[in-house]
């Protein structure tokens, strides 16, 4: 994987903390922290602290289960754009030549940050933290083109798309406004990659991850994978039979 560990500075094991706990009388400058499963940034305001709620959900993923087929990526254009083009999906399946397989594939998803650095970095409002459901969306009719969340989001690749058809910033949203699609999406609702993958190497969690690779990089590989002849653990030396077995 290429993704650079411990990007937000904010760590949140697996507690399933809510993002409904509000912090009242906080004071400060320039900071940003979790407290109770509140994402907290402080600015010097008048007797006030400004906000940001977690997201509702985060997407997990199995690189080492991905086929590569990109049938996540279509999905994605699809749903949000009404037309299949890789460039166009908000999720990035990255494979690497020079890499042997299982190794040679990356899933790139967003990680809705608990602390996102796009939406700081964002000089109109345009990338934003959606009141209702925390998800880190982007208003396009506010968007200037200037990319500057493009550069500021710390993973590698960025999360955060530049759509060259249309000239503005975008990334996923969970699904949450997908013109081309007849399903309620969103964190309650249901995510297209999430849905099509033929090998369910996508899963979907309301729990804040670990803030690293591992947080977000997981073994969703079970017997039926062994059954078809693959092994589930991440080195690949437990042969499929003795995981069936096992199981």
């Amino acid at each position: 994987m290429v993704d650079k560990d411990t990007t937000t500075g904010v760590t949140a094991e697996g507690t399933g903390v809510s993002r409904r706990e509000f912090i009242t009388g906080v004071g400060g400058a320039g900071f940003g922290l979790v407290l109770g499963g509140l994402v907290v940034k402080g600015f010097l305001l008048p007797d006030e602290v400004i906000a940001i709620p977690a997201s509702d959900g985060y997407l997990l993923v199995d690189p080492l289960k991905c086929q590569g087929c990109s049938t996540c990526m279509m999905a994605c254009s699809l749903t949000h754009h009404g037309v299949q083009s890789l460039s166009l999906s908000r999720i990035q399946v990255v494979q690497d030549p020079f890499e042997s397989f299982p190794n040679d594939k990356a899933i790139i998803q967003c990680r809705q940050c608990p602390y996102p650095a796009c939406v700081e970095a964002c000089p109109t409002g345009a990338m934003h933290v959606d009141s209702e459901t925390g998800v880190r969306t982007v208003d396009v009719a506010k968007c200037i083109g200037c990319q500057e969340c493009v550069n500021a989001c710390p993973m590698d690749t960025s999360r955060v798309i530049w759509n060259t058809e249309e000239r503005h910033a975008q990334k996923c949203d969970l699904c949450q406004d997908t013109p081309f699609w007849d399903r309620d999406g969103g964190p309650d609702g249901a995510r297209a990659c999430e849905q099509v993958c033929p090998t369910g190497a996508i899963s979907f969690t309301k729990e804040i991850p670990l803030q690293s690779k591992e947080g977000y990089v997981v073994n969703l590989r079970d017997a039926g994978w062994a059954q078809i002849g693959y092994p589930i653990d991440d080195a690949g030396m437990v042969s499929p039979k003795a995981s069936a077995a096992s199981h």
